[in-house]
């Protein structure tokens, strides 16, 4: 079953404020363990069946080419001394201005640690533990860029305990049962266009390229895409999720889950559905210069001022159309009433 409106609202209330409290309270939570010692030294003999043991080739759809484990290696180098070591540059430089600059696309604004909590490398208590320490000893007081910093790591031990208690939702389920009858497009010409970078609106197909690209995506743009997908094209959020599980580096299913459910109003701790992502706002807001889009989109990058979030629509016809860029799939606003029709549909059955 799922929660009521109430319960998940008391669920959002015990993470914002009762998280930091419990850890408070009870600090031995936040206790690292001591660094594991050596092997002993006949444990290659003792245990040599596991050591001859040959490591399980990838399946044929999930290797990577050299040139991508190139790449990857240069932008995530791997192991946890330099998880630990891009932490205390994150808590030197960046994590005091992180509250103000977060969502800002333009620059390294963020920890971008998400790919070391994924993979192990990295501990939320270490992190935890080291903001804590950077901000004077303090959880939820002093400084707030380590304050929304802590926060967020918070956010991903709660969708965690969401799966744990919840564990429908790895069904293929969302976790707002009265959205599981929602009415999705199937156009496949659709999906093809979110999923390469081709819709015609910057900001969701720089966001795109950057993830087939990086196989990372800024949090903010995450949020971005999947209004995009499930409420502008009404494409099922499922199929967002799980292209999104195949492409990130930092995949990590209860953090997804979570954002997906967030973007479609689905799941434990939505957006309201009636509350969907303009592309056009969000892109000046967060890359008011254009940056960001010119970075990702390079047929846009001779476009100039404002025109840069909507080329077609603010006079950059010519130069959009030269380069290659497509027209927009679909027009924003009669996109957002008819997914407006479709959510208050089923959300009156109810």
């Amino acid at each position: 079953m799922g929660l009521s409106s109430k319960q998940r609202m008391i669920l959002v209330l015990l993470l914002q404020g009762n998280w930091c409290a419990f850890l408070k309270e009870n600090p031995e939570y936040l206790e690292v363990a001591d660094e594991p010692g050596s092997n002993p030294g006949d444990a290659r003999k003792h245990f040599k069946g596991l050591f001859d043991c040959k490591v399980p080739d990838a399946p044929d759809n999930k290797r990577l080419s050299e040139a991508e484990k190139k790449r990857f290696r240069q932008m995530y180098p791997e192991g946890e001394h330099e998880a630990l070591r891009r932490l205390e540059v994150f808590l030197e430089e960046k994590a005091k201005e992180y509250d103000d600059l977060r969502n800002m696309l333009s620059g390294r604004n963020t920890s971008v640690l998400s790919p070391y909590f994924a993979s192990g490398a990295l501990s939320a208590r270490t992190a935890v533990v080291q903001a804590q320490k950077a901000n004077k000893g303090q959880l939820d007081r002093n400084q707030s860029g380590y304050m929304s910093w802590i926060s967020e790591v918070a956010w991903r031990d709660f969708y965690k305990h969401v799966l744990v208690h919840w564990p429908f939702i790895c069904m293929n389920k969302c976790f707002k049962p009265e959205f599981t009858d929602l009415e999705w497009s199937y156009n496949q010409g659709h999906f093809k266009a979110w999923s390469e970078g081709k819709t015609g609106f910057p900001i969701v197909d720089a966001a795109m390229r950057q993830l087939n690209h990086a196989a990372w995506m800024h949090n903010r743009t995450r949020m971005v895409v999947s209004s995009f997908l499930s409420k502008d094209l009404l494409v099922d959020w499922r199929r967002g999720e799980r292209y999104f599980m195949e492409h990130l580096i930092d995949g990590d299913f209860a953090s997804n889950h979570g954002g997906w459910g967030f973007g479609s109003s689905t799941g434990v701790d939505p957006q309201p559905y009636f509350r969907i992502f303009n592309p056009l706002r969000q892109s000046e807001r967060f890359d008011p210069d254009g940056e960001y889009i010119r970075h990702w989109v390079p047929e846009l990058r001779d476009v100039e001022g404002a025109a840069i979030h909507d080329p077609y629509g603010r006079g950059a016809e010519d130069v959009a159309e030269k380069n290659g860029y497509p027209r927009p799939i679909i027009d924003h606003s009669e996109s957002r009433d008819r997914a407006l029709q479709n959510y208050k549909k089923v959300a009156q059955r109810h």
